[in-house]
């Protein structure tokens, strides 16, 4: 890193920002753009490439370079990006429905190869641009447009996703809580790997307060876990409440009670390459339990675009074929008789 006197101002594009007044990605952009800045990463190595959505607006809010693709795509082409140019930063921006339904197929397989990108999903659990369908992670028995007497379908998890895919890095945020956001979105840039970042993001027109559960500031401290690596995973107004392991499965306990002491309390670790305990706390929810935010997972591993260049690396260092006439000579060759060779120089080849 080296020391770039940047702010949010220098990562805003000149084009009037066109989201529904009090949407939740008006605070994702603010939050990314602050953790751009605060990088000391050099402006021109940033890339946003977008799908389709209202949150694939993203890229023309942004003075940075980007990509604007096509629906459930934007992680393929992400994938292309970072792989002909390593160096830079790539941010995949994508909603639920892009990433989750049209784009499943890229989004998993993304996860798997492990390259190093940011994927931030934006989680209205609800088309908003097509005007209100139900999206691959609205819950079973929700009323929409296309599901007008309830949908009869469970919803995808992402962060179950992830973990089915081998995922390096995850974590959870919440749109209204920007310290927060920058705090994972900082994670995510160091982490080396794909990293996918769920937002849980407010659709103010189409399916208005879905996170409201969450964001009631009378009851934040009782319904948010904020997690933090190597803290014991407490919350509550005075921190009273914990998680604890009973008979293998998560329990809520409360220390002073029953015998519990802060040293029973389980302590976050987002390193265990053991995906088992990541993955209950993605699948906690209300009202039995806390909704995990932070940090989930962050785990070392091969990434697929450090691994690509050192193969090439290792060819072209111990490639038998060096020129044209090589290869022309490799492998079943014969000789036509009464056509004698002519001798000539052996050229390098074009392509290293």
């Amino acid at each position: 890193m080296i020391d770039l006197k940047y702010t949010v101002k220098d990562f805003k594009s000149e084009n009037e920002v066109r989201w529904c007044a009090g949407c939740g990605d008006f605070a994702i952009l603010n939050a990314i753009q602050k953790t751009m800045a605060g990088m000391g990463i050099p402006r021109e190595q940033f890339a946003i490439i977008s799908g389709i959505g209202c949150s694939s607006r993203f890229p023309y809010y942004m003075s940075t370079f980007g990509f604007h693709t096509i629906h459930g795509r934007a992680a393929a082409v992400a994938s292309g990006v970072k792989l002909a140019n390593p160096d830079l930063s790539v941010w995949v921006i994508t909603g639920d429905g892009d990433s989750m339904a049209i784009g499943g197929n890229h989004f998993i397989h993304f996860i798997r190869r492990n390259i190093d990108m940011n994927l931030i999903l934006f989680n209205n659990r609800i088309y908003g641009l097509t005007k209100g369908q139900y999206s691959p992670t609205t819950d079973r028995g929700f009323k929409t447009k296309t599901s007008p007497f309830g949908t009869v379908e469970d919803p995808f998890i992402p962060g179950q996703l992830v973990i089915g895919a081998r995922g390096t890095f995850f974590a959870r945020t919440i749109d209204s809580s920007m310290k927060l956001s920058q705090s994972v979105f900082q994670s995510a840039e160091k982490h080396k790997g794909a990293s996918i970042v769920e937002v849980l993001q407010n659709c103010v027109i189409f399916n208005h307060g879905i996170h409201s559960a969450l964001t009631d500031r009378a009851h934040t401290a009782d319904r948010q876990l904020i997690l933090e690596h190597g803290k014991p995973m407490l919350f509550g107004v005075e921190y009273q409440k914990g998680l604890v392991f009973e008979k293998g499965k998560l329990k809520v306990a409360v220390v002073g009670k029953n015998g519990v002491t802060i040293d029973d309390i389980l302590v976050h670790d987002e390193t265990e390459v053991d995906p088992i305990l990541h993955l209950a706390l993605i699948n906690m929810q209300l009202p039995d339990f806390p909704v995990a935010l932070g940090v989930i997972r962050s785990v070392s591993a091969l990434v697929y675009n450090t691994e690509m260049v050192t193969q090439i690396d290792e060819v072209q260092q111990n490639r038998k074929i060096t020129c044209v006439d090589d290869l022309l000579n490799s492998g079943n060759i014969w000789e036509v008789e009464g056509n004698e060779p002519v001798a000539q120089e052996c050229p390098e080849l074009i392509f290293k």
